[in-house]
């Protein structure tokens, strides 16, 4: 009985097991079909670890910008254009100012096709030795501005060479360089293209060496007859034209549109022309106009010193790695030789504070050490850095430069003191300009048909407030009504006579009421043109009250009169919110200056706007007094039977009365915003007012 229970019971067992089985089969054959379901039928091949890592290879700087040239600001044709132009400009002023030479420039834009464009920029500067032109203009991340702290125009070493790659992707051809060092030398002349997987250039021209150019007429032969662009001698209105001894030109042909207006190359050159008034350009637009930009001053600005990095703008792992890096045996070596302001002394007081001693070897150094080393330099008083590593524009040559582009009445500057954020040091420079007609005042007829036709606005509201500084709906919506033009009309499609009625209406309009404040924004002398509403500096001025000044302003929006304001940063590195180098990052420091200068000019012009409307005042008061002091003499005199001497004799006491009532109505102003008068008004320094009916002159 038992046995056959035993038997009884195995055979259960086995029947579980074999049912077990099924289960776990079924399960599988489940999970094999929706696989094959997932992948259309056919089983999925597993990858493997050693797969996975034969796919995986270094990814070159060049080849990522290349798939991300938006970054660059190379977005859309437009600005493509104009950023070619900015970068190569650029890099001549920088070059030509630290060789000692006062900048003379040429930039030519030529059709080449429909939206396509030759851009060809030069420079009288010193020149580029053949062995660097390759790779300054074929290499993306290289260059001598990255790595030393001292005021500079670029900063990354990218931007030419990504302007060239942008040409080779869009139009297949290479970018041109001549180059001459001396006139005694032989020019240096490349024809390269970007490899954008190894970073490197590729020479195409000379046998992968370049070609030198020799000296005198047979190089002026040899230029010629090969087609090479070079402008050999300086323009003069006498007969004598002299040679350039030195210089490079930068030639680029890529996809582009060219446009006037805001953002345009033309803007860009004319306040390029306000922020560096030592600089004469001479611009030739792809229509063939040639428009010369001469430089107000021979001085060039002074050469900003180099400094070592300030302890308060090293982060954590920073200081790790130049600890790593040092030749200074010591700690105390190693902080005097490796940042600006540390003293022996400032060096002994962050080594306490840290707990360490003075004579620790920084080879053996311990990251605990090296920790507690970073927080006793922020507890550490150590003093600001130095700031001859920045040449301001100053507040004379702001003046300057204004005046020279930009019409106005009334003129002031100011340049705040040095500050520093995250230890590098800055300069905050404001300049104002009031009374300015409106660019769109100012058109040509046939520059505006141009503008029309090559416009991508859809309705002429947007083409106005987009294409015209200043103009904001209420101006737009004034012109519209005045050339009795529907605001969803299209730029592209007016005829003739509703052109002109266009233009017409916009010289008649008073546009000073509705229009809105024109922002000049400068990092290191050089214009932003966009991203206005991501930039700190555009968000302090319209964070600004401006209604205590005098001028009409919104919540949140920009104020309302024919203003002009022109805001530069200089610093030894501009914390700008992307690569592409648009817009200003809002750090506080840099916010509270921007503030303070700000305030500064804007009390200038409501002193200015004060006594001009007090003046105005008095003047409609004395009309009134005089239009009835007359009748009054004449009256009285009746009355007292006064003869014809007497009756005049009265008339001359009332008029004499009503001139001292409102003497305020005489007051005029010389040109730095002082009265012409005994009681004089003080508007303070770095003032300059126009009168209309002479010219101002320098002080």
């Amino acid at each position: 009985m038992s046995t056959a229970k035993q038997a009884a019971k195995k055979s259960d067992v086995h029947v579980e097991e074999e049912e077990a089985v099924d289960e776990g089969a079924t399960e599988a054959s489940t999970d094999e079909v929706s696989t094959e379901s997932a992948s259309n039928g056919k089983p999925r091949k597993r990858v493997t670890a050693e797969t996975l890592a034969t796919k995986q290879r270094e990814i070159s700087v060049s080849e990522f910008f290349a798939k991300n040239r938006h970054l660059l600001g190379f977005d859309n044709p437009r600005k493509a254009l104009l950023t070619t132009v900015k970068e190569a400009v650029d890099n001549s002023l920088d070059a030509c100012e630290e060789g000692g030479i006062v900048p003379e420039l040429w930039v030519h834009i030529e059709t080449m096709g429909t939206n396509r464009f030759k851009v060809g920029v030069q420079d009288n500067g010193p020149g580029i030795v053949k062995k660097q032109i390759p790779l300054i203009f074929g290499k993306l991340l290289y260059g001598s501005k990255f790595h030393r702290l001292r005021m500079s125009r670029g900063q990354q070493g990218i931007g030419i060479s990504a302007a060239g790659m942008y040409g080779m992707l869009t139009t297949g051809k290479p970018v041109k360089i001549i180059s001459k060092t001396s006139p005694r030398k032989p020019a240096h002349y490349f024809e390269l293209q970007i490899d954008t997987k190894r970073n490197l250039p590729e020479i195409i021209n000379g046998k992968g060496e370049g070609e030198d150019i020799p000296i005198g007429d047979k190089g002026h032969k040899y230029i010629a007859e090969r087609g090479i662009e070079w402008v050999a001698h300086y323009p003069s209105d006498e007969g004598h034209h002299p040679e350039l001894k030195s210089g490079t030109r930068v030639t680029i042909e890529l996809e582009g549109r060219y446009y006037r207006g805001r953002g345009s190359v033309d803007e860009y050159l004319e306040q390029t022309a306000i922020a560096n008034p030592h600089v004469t350009i001479h611009y030739q637009d792809p229509e063939g106009n040639e428009t010369t930009y001469g430089r107000s001053t021979d001085q060039l600005p002074p050469e900003p010193k180099e400094i070592k990095p300030h302890p308060y703008g090293v982060e954590l792992g920073r200081l790790v790695t130049m600890i790593k890096d040092t030749h200074a045996t010591t700690i105390t070596q190693f902080l005097t030789e490796s940042f600006s302001r540390v003293s022996p002394s400032v060096a002994r007081k962050i080594c306490e504070t840290a707990k360490i001693s003075t004579r620790a070897n920084t080879k053996r150094i311990a990251r605990q050490e090296v920790d507690s080393l970073y927080q006793a330099i922020q507890d550490t008083r150590i003093s600001a850095p130095a700031t001859d590593c920045i040449a301001p524009i100053g507040e004379p040559l702001i003046l300057k430069g204004l005046h020279h582009v930009v019409p106005g009445e009334f003129y002031c500057a100011a340049t705040r003191p040095p500050a520093v954020y995250r230890g590098n040091p800055f300069v905050i420079e404001v300049g104002l300009a009031f009374g300015g007609a409106s660019a769109a005042q100012k058109v040509p007829l046939d520059s505006l048909t141009e503008m029309l036709g090559e416009s991508d606005a859809r309705t002429l509201r947007q083409f106005l407030m987009s294409s015209f500084d200043g103009i904001g709906s209420a101006g737009s919506e004034a012109i519209l009504a005045e050339s009795k033009m529907g605001t969803r009309q299209s730029p592209g499609r007016l005829s003739k006579e509703e052109i002109t009625r266009l233009h017409q209406a916009m010289r008649n309009v008073n546009l000073s009421e509705g229009q809105t404040m024109q922002v000049l924004r400068y990092a290191n002398r050089v214009p932003l043109q966009f991203q206005p509403a991501a930039c700190a500096i555009t968000q302090s001025v319209i964070g600004m009250n401006w209604r205590s000044y005098g001028l009409s302003q919104s919540r949140g929006q920009l104020p309302v009169g024919p203003v002009t304001v022109m805001v530069h940063m200089a610093s030894v590195w501009v914390p700008f919110t992307s690569e592409s180098k648009e817009a200003v990052a809002g750090y506080p420091e840099i916010a509270r200056e921007l503030r303070l200068a700000l305030q500064t000019v804007g009390r200038k012009l409501a002193m200015y706007l004060n006594a001009r409307n007090r003046v105005k005042q008095e003047g409609e008061r004395r009309s009134i007094f005089l239009r009835y002091l007359g009748e009054v003499a004449g009256a009285v005199g009746v009355i007292r039977d006064y003869d014809e001497p007497r009756r005049k004799n009265l008339y001359e006491k009332l008029l004499g009365v009503a001139r001292k009532k409102t003497a305020e109505a005489d007051i005029k102003f010389d040109d730095r915003g002082r009265k012409v008068a005994e009681d004089e008004i003080d508007l303070g320094e770095n003032v300059l007012i126009v009168r209309h009916d002479a010219e101002p002159h320098a002080k």
